[in-house]
């Protein structure tokens, strides 16, 4: 740090990433801390930042610092703050609600409108070397957890709330349409609360591989085998109980309905490249198939921690890669242009 400037990793445009100076942020809320950034995963959605420039409604209009899946050690905090210190390493939750309107009363605060999400325009992410974030959505890390796994947590939490959504109870049949980060981390929710035949589905045959290893019990290669047919012959006939989409992906949307049983769930989680997408009204009404969305996550990193601390949940396996913060251009690239060999790479920022 020169001069009151720290690195940080700044979108400019379409495939127009710069490593640049910018000023060095300051604690000025009593209950905000200080944190120097030691690892930040690259999400589908800084992908899709970079190749497309925005995402919905959420368009890349300014330079922006992309970067949410992030973990580092406290340096300051503020004087409200009692249950952090300095040298406490923390995991960040990347979106902060409002706290005041009706959902976050509920406790449902990732439907709060005003929430301030890391890397999501116009509000600058993680892929810096210092960020101030506010305590309460600042959890600190048990001492045998590496940091990177920490920043592996909020893929995590996306999983575990999609799990929660679909309500998985012990014994159910799932399958899991898409295994990239979100979809092994599905997975991996759904099994711990007890889901017992899970059928993983993908085009990519390391990441079926890799999801065999974290408990699947039957994997699909979308490419080799007709999906609907496959898990037919597994099901004998009937479906599975709940089928989560978590590829972003217009035909794994449409496929939902097509592999779940009379009465069963589908848990849409992934946010595909259209707005509509067509489902099987008939189908839906016939069978009375429950659709469920899922978005983001609340109230979870609390409970994500012990389960990973204690090895009920791998999320080391899914980091394929490593790169430093000077390299972000190729870390982001690994992603998007290398699906075959790359589920998460993390991003090392260095003392």
């Amino acid at each position: 740090m020169a001069n009151g400037k720290i690195k940080a990793a700044v979108l400019h445009g379409i495939r127009d990433i710069r490593i640049e100076d910018v000023p060095m942020p300051r604690v000025k809320s009593d209950n905000d801390v200080l944190v120097k950034m030691a690892a930040v995963g690259v999400c589908g959605s800084d992908v899709h930042y970079y190749t497309h420039g925005r995402i919905g409604k959420f368009v890349v209009k300014e330079p922006l610092i992309l970067g949410h899946e992030c973990a580092g050690t406290i340096v300051e905090v503020g004087k409200g703050v009692r249950h952090l210190c300095p040298g406490d390493r923390v995991a960040l939750e990347p979106g902060v609600p409002c706290g005041r309107c009706r959902w976050c009363r509920a406790g449902r605060y990732n439907l709060c409108p005003d929430v301030v999400f890391l890397g999501t325009p116009p509000i600058h992410g993680a892929f810096v070397e210092y960020h101030v974030h506010a305590a309460e959505f600042t959890y600190k890390l048990p001492d045998s957890m590496p940091l990177e796994e920490g920043a592996m947590l909020e893929p995590l939490a996306v999983g575990m709330h999609a799990a929660a959504r679909g309500n998985v109870q012990a014994g159910d049949s799932i399958a899991i349409l898409g295994s990239g980060p979100i979809g092994l981390m599905t997975l991996q929710a759904a099994k711990a609360r007890g889901a017992s035949l899970a059928i993983a589905v993908d085009l990519q045959e390391n990441r079926l591989k890799l999801a065999k290893k974290l408990g699947a019990t039957h994997t699909i290669n979308a490419k080799r085998e007709d999906v609907i047919q496959r898990i037919q012959e597994i099901t004998e006939g009937d479906g599975v109980d709940m089928a989560f989409e978590t590829a972003g992906s217009d035909v794994t949307v449409t496929l939902t309905v097509d592999v779940v049983r009379r009465g069963g769930t589908v848990v849409l989680v992934g946010l595909g490249g259209k707005d509509i997408v067509p489902l099987n009204a008939i189908k839906m009404v016939i069978d009375e198939i429950r659709i469920v969305p899922s978005h983001r996550y609340a109230n979870v990193y609390e409970r994500a921690i012990p389960l990973v601390a204690d090895g009920r949940i791998d999320v080391k396996s899914l980091i394929t890669g490593r790169r430093a913060l000077a390299a972000i251009e190729e870390a982001i690239n690994l992603s998007a242009k290398e699906p075959e060999s790359t589920i998460k790479t993390i991003v090392k920022i260095p003392e």
